[in-house]
């Protein structure tokens, strides 16, 4: 799924921000992935709730 590899990727660009000291960027790769996965996990529970409509 592409949205979780884009969460993946920002989680681990704050971690290394973090990590060498630039704490405004690790702020906004951090709260970019917090809304990446926020829409993940709505994505996935209409995917189960509409999934298990169906059939």
């Amino acid at each position: 799924m592409p949205i979780l590899r884009w969460f993946l990727a920002f989680l681990i660009l704050a971690m290394l921000a973090s990590l060498f000291g630039f704490g405004g960027a690790a702020s906004g790769f951090a709260s970019i992935a917090k809304v990446l996965l926020f829409i993940f996990v709505v994505l996935l529970v209409a995917s189960f709730f509409f999934g298990r409509s169906r059939g």
